[in-house]
């Protein structure tokens, strides 16, 4: 391992699928990157085994680290987190805790892997609650950039405004926006629309020094108005789940279309690599891999039920986010942000509350 490597602990068991999945994915992952080191976590005898079902394979990018439980989909956060203190999960999470690992990531629980990232790794200065961030792609060819997707159900005003101090530092530099437009999900564009929660946020967000282009509705998701959209997490759950199972029912369809459809050949020829293009660009599992933003470490959550190809992409974007030094990046966005609002306070406390007395 070389000392420009990006060390990625990957929680080997969890998930839907756990081995069968991350295993190849880890090996796939490791043949396209040469500064990667992966971490492989679980049951060590097991990984050996999945390992050695794939052939002969270099060890210089890999190892192995034993943990004697699992997190299964089912156990409950109390149970996660305070009975099974071996897991996968939470070795893979002390490992970027004691500096062993640039990233850690996991296909597992999500309630469990949330409360134990929480607790191992702690929050940064300045953010209450982690939140989950995606990309979602959009109709311009790119994806916008969403959170909180389910971390927080009740979000107060001032949480929502930590959510974008995050999510626009994410953007900026994971994705090179140099100044990300902040949306505010909402269920119109005025700003008299929304909850108290909403209309607070929004207030807070106009002063806050971020690019905030206002509220957003839903289709502005997928439209690409804005490059990083807030909203709480009960409501970004049911959005995203929404999103994937249209996704999932678009590319049946023009897999079924196509398949049935009595094209001659020479126009099948024309229109397959167009469906395949479209295909992809619906295809959730190339955006797979949210982050959990706001802890001291760099945190990746798979879908439980991701394939090794949608694993993959998890991976890529633990790597990403170590290499363009997101963790860092964050807290630097979150002290500039703190010394702007403290500037803008001070200077409503110098303002005369009685300018009439000095007539």
């Amino acid at each position: 391992m070389s000392k420009q490597s990006v060390r990625i602990a990957i929680d080997c068991m969890g998930g839907d699928i756990g081995l069968a999945v991350t295993i190849p994915a880890a090996i796939q992952f490791a043949s396209q990157y040469d500064d990667v080191y992966c971490l492989l976590v679980g049951d060590g005898a097991r990984i050996a085994e999945a390992l050695a079902s794939h052939g002969s394979i270099s060890r210089d990018w890999y190892q192995i680290v034993h943990a004697s439980e699992i997190v299964t989909m089912d156990d409950a956060v109390e149970v996660a987190l305070r009975r099974k203190k071996d897991s996968s999960m939470r070795v893979a999470a002390q490992l970027v805790k004691d500096g062993q690992a640039d990233a850690c990531i996991s296909a597992g629980n999500t309630g469990a892997w949330m409360a134990i990232s929480r607790y191992v790794l702690k929050t940064l200065d300045g953010i209450s609650r982690p939140a989950i961030a995606t990309s979602i792609p959009n109709q311009k060819g790119g994806a916008t950039l969403m959170l909180d997707l389910g971390a927080n159900v009740d979000c107060t005003a001032e949480h929502l405004l930590q959510f974008a101090m995050m999510g626009s530092a994410l953007a900026s530099i994971v994705d090179k926006h140099p100044s990300p437009s902040i949306g505010l999900l909402n269920i119109g564009e005025e700003v008299i629309k929304g909850n108290e929660v909403v209309k607070q946020a929004s207030e807070l967000l106009r002063h806050s020094g971020l690019n905030f282009y206002g509220n957003v509705e839903g289709d502005d998701i997928c439209k690409g108005t804005v490059d990083v959209i807030v909203c709480d997490g009960f409501v970004g759950n049911v959005v995203l789940k929404s999103l994937e199972g249209l996704a999932k029912m678009v590319a049946s369809m023009l897999r079924e279309e196509f398949t049935r459809n009595s094209l001659s050949m020479a126009a099948g020829l024309v229109a397959k690599p167009v469906l395949n293009r479209l295909g992809d660009r619906v295809d959730n599992r190339r955006y797979n891999g949210a982050a959990l933003l706001g802890l001291r470490g760099i945190v990746i959550k798979s879908h439980g039920s991701a394939d090794a190809y949608a694993f993959g992409y998890a991976l890529q974007r633990a790597r990403d986010a170590s290499k363009h030094g997101l963790l860092a990046g964050i807290n630097e966005a979150i002290q500039n942000l703190r010394l702007r609002l403290e500037a803008q306070n001070d200077e409503t406390v110098a303002v005369d509350p009685h300018p009439e007395s000095a007539l």
